[in-house]
């Protein structure tokens, strides 16, 4: 019989030179346990060391708190989230329309996907009052720049291309994100309801102000 993950037997010391890979076996448990609970709450210090196989305190020399480790999650969450929605770009064509739903689509995949680090990736309790931990407004308010401003390019390739009639693409695109994730989220956490079909074909025409061919 397998040994548990949440069971595993304390963790050799790293070969010398290679002190970097509890940095990045911190990062593995960290989203191991948030993947398997779809609870932040669950990523403590003391379960990330368990998981780990090291004492908690060793965690300091990489992470100074643990919303430090979150927000290296959520981080990695984002530039995974920014991998799919160029993947959908590069797959969708050079029709300007088709492109900016294929983008919309792929984000809301992600979240159907990834429940647990989505919800973690837009805060929750690890998210500490700043100026109370490590976690900087900067590191906050970089966090989604580059999907937001795949969002805005690709709708400005509409209005060029005479599919959108945005006047302001660039405040349209966070009107189209923000419709996103409120449906993105409302998928994840309610348990019934009657979704219309094309739902989401209804609102990203709408916010983007498509035209309907």
């Amino acid at each position: 019989m397998s040994t548990p993950a949440s069971a595993r037997p304390a963790r050799s010391r790293n070969p010398r030179g290679e002190g970097g890979r509890l940095r990045e076996d911190v990062l593995a448990a960290a989203t191991e346990l948030l993947d398997e609970s779809g609870d932040q709450s669950s990523v403590t210090l003391r379960s990330i060391a368990r998981r780990v196989g090291v004492a908690a305190p060793s965690i300091y020399r990489h992470f100074p708190d643990q919303p430090s480790i979150m927000l290296a999650v959520v981080q990695q969450a984002f530039a995974m989230l920014e991998t799919e929605l160029r993947s959908a770009l590069d797959a969708a064509g050079s029709d300007a329309r088709g492109r900016l739903v294929a983008l919309c689509n792929a984000y809301l995949d992600f979240a159907d996907q990834n429940p647990g680090r989505y919800r973690t990736m837009f805060g929750g309790v690890w998210m500490p009052d700043l100026g109370t931990s490590s976690v900087t407004e900067d590191d906050v308010s970089s966090l989604g720049g580059e999907s937001l401003t795949l969002f805005a390019d690709a709708l400005d390739d509409c209005v060029r291309a005479g599919r959108a009639t945005s006047d302001d693409p660039a405040a349209d695109a966070v009107a189209l994100w923000l419709g996103l994730h409120g449906l993105a989220h409302q998928r994840l956490v309610t348990v019934a309801f009657p979704w219309p079909a094309d739902i989401a074909e209804r609102l990203i025409t709408t916010l983007a102000h498509l035209d309907d061919v």
